[in-house]
């Protein structure tokens, strides 16, 4: 049970991440550059969660295939790195806007 509440944790933290970084892009739209730089933040927070929990997740497998790959593993890798990505290119589309108005 352990290692499905850490696996959720690293995905509840990678979605918040992106719905944060896109909450952020709404605002660039409208110039509100207070609340993007606040939403951004909050981003950049949980998204450090998320990877502090992957990382905790490597550290358990020590490299030798102690943590079972199953579907929901892959599941969460693959948000966090979406996430990830998301995140870099709305921040450049942020700047943009910033630099447009």
């Amino acid at each position: 049970m352990e290692l499905e509440s850490t696996v959720m944790e690293l995905i509840i933290n990678a979605g918040e991440s992106k719905s944060l970084a896109m909450q952020a892009l709404q605002n660039a739209k409208k110039g509100e550059w207070a609340e993007v730089d606040s939403l951004l933040t909050q981003s950049t927070e949980a998204s450090k969660r998320a990877h502090k929990v992957q990382t905790e997740l490597i550290g358990m497998d020590e490299g030798e295939g102690k943590v079972p790959v199953n579907l929901i593993m892959v599941h969460a890798q693959d948000h966090i790195m979406t996430a990830m990505l998301a995140r870099e290119l709305i921040e450049e589309l942020i700047n943009l806007h910033r630099k447009i108005q």
